[in-house]
Parts: C-alpha cells; sequence; structure tokens
C-alpha cells in the first residue's frame, strides 16, 4: 500500500472517534427508547441491496448510488436511504393481514459525493415509518413524535416547516398546463432559489392574473392563515383537498399541544420524488441544512407489489449532534490499578462496582509508562499495589 493511501478514507466517509461515537449514542438511545414508547418496534435491513429494486425506487439520483457486482453478475447498491428497504420488508412479508406498522430504524446510509461538495458519503439516520394506515392522524403522530423525540434527544429549538406536494402540483399544472411546466418551475423551490423563481414566472407567458398567483405563491408561510390564503389561490378540488388534509393536521397537532414547533411554509418541495402529500422538514438553530424530513409515501410500496398508505420521518444524527452543541459529559471511569500479587483482588473489586453500575476499568500499573497523565482522565482511581492496603484518590 502506498503511504499516500495509508491514512486516508474513501471521499466523503468520516472516522468516529470514541468520544463523539458516545455522544451520538447518548443521542441514539435517548430518541430510540422514545420511539419505543410510542409503540414503535426497531429493525435492521442489509446494508446492500439489488439495484432492480430498492436502488431505483428509492429516488436517490443514480450518480449518488454506490454501485458494484456480486459474483453473479447482479448489480447491488449501498442502501441510499431507509425507507425504500423498509418498504420492501413491509411488502413482502409485514403486511399479510393489512395491519398498521409502526416501525422504526437507525442505520448508515450511502450516498457518493463529488469531490468539491465536501458533504458525507454515510452518514446514520435514525427514524420511523408507519405503514398500512391512510389517515391525517398517522401524519399527525410522527410530527408529535419528532417534536417529543427531538426534546428528550435535548434539544429545544427547532422548527418544523410543513408542506404538501400533491397542492404545489395542483397549483403549478393548473396554471401552467402542462406537467413539463410545471416541472421546470419546480426546480427553483428545490433549490430554494426564490428570485430565479421569481424571473422565470416574469418571463412566462401568462395573464396578469395567472402570473400574480404564481407570485404570491411564495408568500404561503407561517401559521393557519395560511390555510385561507391557500384555498384562494387553488381552483380545483384536488387542490382544495389538499389544504383540508394541512387544516386536519393543524387541529390534530394542536391537540397534542405541539402546535408550537409547526408552521406552514406551502412552498416546501422535495428531491425524493415518492412523496405524494404532506411533507416536512425540521430546522434548529445555527444548522445551515434541515437536521430531518419526512412525509407521506402512498405510492412507494406498490413498487413491490403491495397498495398500502404509509408516512415516516428520518432525523440526521450527525446534524442534530451540531444543533445540540456539547452534551453533559458521561460520569468519568473508576479506575483499579493493580500489581501482580493482586490481581485476584482487582478483578472482584471491579465486578462489584460493575454490578452496582459502577464504569470501572482495571489496568496492570506494569502497563502505564506514566502514572498521572494515566490516572488524569478517571473519576477515582483505587491503588491495589504491593502486598497489602488500598490507596485511592
Amino acid at each position: 500500500m502506498s503511504r499516500l493511501f495509508m491514512f486516508e478514507k474513501p471521499l466523503g466517509m468520516r472516522d468516529t472517534l470514541p468520544e463523539l461515537y458516545e455522544t451520538k449514542n447518548q443521542v441514539r438511545s435517548a430518541i430510540g427508547d422514545e420511539m419505543r414508547r410510542w409503540g414503535y418496534q426497531f429493525m435492521e435491513t442489509p446494508a446492500l441491496e439489488y439495484y432492480e429494486t430498492v436502488g431505483t425506487a428509492s429516488a436517490i439520483l443514480d450518480q449518488q448510488l454506490f454501485k458494484l457486482l456480486d459474483s453473479q453478475g447482479h448489480t447491488l447498491v449501498l442502501r441510499p436511504d431507509m425507507t425504500a428497504p423498509i418498504a420492501r420488508v413491509a411488502a413482502s412479508k409485514l403486511l399479510k393481514e393489512d395491519q398498521p406498522l409502526r416501525l422504526a430504524y437507525s442505520a448508515s446510509v450511502f450516498r457518493a459525493q463529488q469531490r468539491e461538495g465536501g458533504r458525507p458519503a454515510e452518514f446514520e439516520q435514525i427514524g420511523i415509518e408507519s405503514i398500512g394506515d391512510d389517515t391525517i392522524s398517522a401524519d399527525g403522530e410522527i410530527i408529535a413524535l419528532l417534536v417529543s423525540s427531538l426534546r428528550e434527544a435535548g434539544l429545544d429549538r427547532f422548527q418544523i416547516s410543513v408542506g404538501h406536494i400533491g397542492f404545489v402540483q395542483e397549483l403549478f399544472q393548473q396554471i401552467l398546463g402542462t406537467e413539463e411546466r410545471a416541472h421546470s418551475l419546480t426546480r427553483f423551490l428545490y433549490e430554494k432559489n426564490y428570485v430565479g423563481y421569481r424571473e422565470h414566472v416574469k418571463s412566462l407567458n401568462l395573464s396578469s392574473i395567472d402570473r400574480q398567483r404564481l407570485l404570491d405563491f411564495l408568500k404561503l408561510r407561517g401559521g393557519v392563515e395560511v390555510i385561507d390564503w391557500a384555498l384562494a389561490l387553488i381552483e380545483n378540488e384536488k387542490g382544495k383537498a389538499a389544504i383540508q388534509e394541512l387544516k386536519q393536521l393543524w387541529e390534530i397537532v394542536v391537540d397534542y399541544g405541539e402546535v408550537e414547533k409547526l408552521r406552514f411554509d406551502l412552498t416546501l418541495v422535495s428531491h425524493m420524488s415518492y412523496y405524494t402529500g404532506i411533507l416536512f422538514e425540521v430546522y434548529a438553530d445555527q444548522v445551515g441544512f434541515p437536521i430531518g424530513s419526512g412525509g407521506r409515501y402512498n405510492l412507494l410500496l406498490e413498487k413491490f407489489g403491495k397498495s398500502s398508505g404509509a408516512t415516516g420521518f428520518a432525523l440526521r444524527l450527525d446534524r442534530l449532534l451540531e444543533a445540540l452543541g456539547e452534551l453533559k459529559k458521561e460520569e468519568l471511569a473508576h479506575c483499579i490499578l493493580f500489581s501482580e500479587e493482586r490481581r485476584q483482588e482487582a478483578f472482584q473489586l471491579a465486578k462489584d462496582k460493575r454490578r452496582a453500575g459502577v464504569k470501572t476499568i482495571v489496568q496492570d500499573i506494569n502497563g502505564v509508562k506514566n502514572i498521572d497523565r494515566f490516572t488524569g482522565q478517571f473519576g477515582e482511581v483505587t491503588f491495589l499495589v504491593g502486598s497489602a492496603g488500598r490507596g485511592s484518590y
């Protein structure tokens, strides 16, 4: 191996050193415990999936997929998200009796990055999928659980922006006439390029009324008052039905007592093309990207031969840790330093302390070169050295 690559990692891959790992584990455990309290069951899927199934269903751009061939010549991918693999499992094994499912996961996903992007190609998500329930109550539950999970993780300052992809599609196609023209305008929303959006709208051959409707669309952000504004813009019944779903969602989240974390942003769209209805992103102070997102994806399971409603969310642990800042450090471990003749005594003492819930390490004193530097990292040190006696500091 050349020295150039000896300490290098593939583009976008990261090491997780012990302190960061422990911090991440604290957050993961807090969120996971809350998900279990809400009745969600954790599951795992393989890191490798077939390209023809999960790869094409995932809605991640093809150039972002890590692909490889197995020994039979089948194209495989490293899973680029968790929703598509769980949809595969649900459709094939878990939805036999068409009962609502509440599933959860914590796993790494993989998306290839450009060299100049500086973004991770592997990152961990923790999330839930509610499958088999078409009601808006299910959408309200996952948003309430999202709020509760973030609070359990220690995050207080965050906001959830909620939109409806069906409303955007109906409004744009109603005014612009074709799916292609609607998609061209939607692309500015993907990029959050609102200046470009306005310039594009002004260049379109539209009536002054329709042009103004598209410009007023950008104002559909705020509280429950947005419902009436949106109804004034949309004319067809499908678009109005989408707004009524948002109104119902608001009422459900009010009943959960969590509406202060919610705001409408009807300009919200997603690069995940499988979303079909309500969708949302969660933002936190001092983080430039969403720390989580989710929404309804009623058509995804059809790709695996099953028709079923579904909704869910995923949190990115790396961005959540950035939002949390420095967490409270765990209690320092107890260290027992021993000499050879008191080894058995040291092992028994350590066993007793661990049973009592104390994090304890034992260390042969002959393996320590600098006693002061070594013992400085522990909360308490017990010396079992020599033939008798015990000293602590």
